[in-house]
């Protein structure tokens, strides 16, 4: 297994560069059928080791729940930020994810002077920033963003199962998988379907 320390590498270099106060963003929801998309923005003390810390979508719901908790106490500063169903049949999901990460981005105590953002687009994004491809396994801010995007949103999905049930969200979290689409097909959409995303069902 990999050191923690090792997720430190990219953020040492950027730090070289002579930045100070740096942040990771991420986002989890971008692909389900239903549900709202969520992004978390995170600044960490610079070299914390979080025993654990990883990509979000390698760790069990289990450990990603401990690790919330933790990153949340021991971060310089967090936020997390939801863009809606309607927004995103607004805006697209891309633009809809931009306006999530911005609002997390400003909801910080305190702006950072770059902005690490998971993936390779950043041209919606209102703050100095720089795109990391895998982000999420190669930088500790942004795996801990990754963390609390992913258990947020999971938390929501997971009310959104009681609030309509059938679909059974609290599994899925929206995404599209044969059960989900079956119940589409017998229930057809509720209030948190994206029906863009619907079109291609057949």
């Amino acid at each position: 297994m990999r050191a923690e320390a090792d997720l430190w590498e990219y953020e040492n270099a950027v730090y070289g560069e002579g930045y100070e106060a740096v942040c990771g963003v991420d986002e989890a929801g971008r692909g389900p059928l239903a549900g709202p998309v969520c992004a978390a923005a995170v600044m960490l003390p610079r070299g914390l080791v979080i025993p654990g810390l990883d990509d979000s979508k390698k760790l069990s719901e289990r450990r990603r729940e401990a690790l919330y908790d933790e990153i949340r106490a021991q971060a310089l500063g967090w936020s997390i930020a939801f863009a809606s169903v309607a927004e995103i049949e607004r805006l697209n999901i891309l633009g809809a994810t931009y306006l999530a990460m911005n609002r997390a981005l400003e909801g910080l105590p305190r702006a950072p002077q770059l902005a690490l953002v998971d993936g390779n687009r950043t041209e919606g994004i209102a703050f100095p920033c720089r795109a990391v491809v895998g982000g999420d396994g190669r930088c500790a801010d942004i795996a801990a963003a990754s963390i609390l995007a992913k258990v947020t949103r999971d938390r929501y999905m997971r009310e959104m199962g009681e609030k309509f049930p059938g679909y059974g969200f609290e599994k899925h979290k929206g995404y599209g998988t044969a059960a989900h689409y079956a119940a589409l097909r017998e229930l057809g959409p509720c209030e948190i379907h994206r029906l863009s995303f619907l079109r291609k069902m057949h």
